[in-house]
C-alpha cells in the first residue's frame, strides 16, 4: 500500500500520535504519570525508536513512515533532544524524572515542530487523495468494489 509519500501508512498512524504526545506537557503529566493509563513515556519511546521508526537514524524511514526530508531532519532533532535527556537522567529513570529534567523543554519543542510538519503533510496527502477522487465516508458503490 502506498499513500502519497509513505509505503507504511499504518506505521504513521502510530508515529504521529506519539510525536503529538511528546509535544504536549499537559498530556504527559495527566496521562503518563497516571498508573491507570496505558500510555507512558516508555510506550512513546518504543514507537519512535524501536517499532515504527528510529528517531536516532530516521533517514531509512523516508518513504516508509516519514513523507519528506524535512520530517527526517526534524525526527533526527527530536531523537537527539530525547537522547540527551536520557543520557542525563539515565535510561531507567521514571517518567517524572524525564519530565522534570532541564533538557525536557527541548524535547517538547522539537516534538512540537515535528508535529506541525507531520500533520500539515498528512493534510496535504489527504487533499491529494480527495483530488484524485477518493471520498470519505465511502458510498455504497465504493464499499461494494
Amino acid at each position: 500500500m502506498f499513500d502519497h509519500g509513505v509505503a507504511l501508512p499504518q506505521y504513521r498512524l502510530h508515529v504521529v500520535p506519539a510525536v503529538v504526545a511528546l509535544a504536549s506537557p499537559t498530556w504527559q503529566r495527566e496521562v503518563w504519570l497516571d498508573p491507570g493509563r496505558f500510555q507512558n513515556l516508555d510506550y512513546i519511546v518504543h514507537v519512535l525508536f524501536d517499532d515504527f521508526c528510529d528517531a536516532d537514524d530516521p533517514l531509512p524511514w523516508l518513504g516508509r513512515c516519514l513523507r519528506t526530508e524535512e520530517e527526517v531532519e526534524l525526527m533526527a532533532r527530536l531523537g537527539a533532544a530525547y537522547s540527551a535527556v536520557q543520557e542525563s537522567v539515565g535510561a531507567g529513570a521514571h517518567d517524572e524524572v524525564y519530565l522534570d529534567s532541564p533538557g525536557w523543554p527541548a524535547v517538547v519543542a522539537a516534538a512540537a515542530r515535528l508535529a506541525q510538519v507531520l500533520v500539515a503533510n498528512d493534510h496535504g496527502a489527504l487533499s491529494r487523495l480527495h483530488d484524485a477522487g477518493h471520498r470519505w465516508p465511502l458510498g455504497p458503490e465504493q464499499v461494494m468494489s
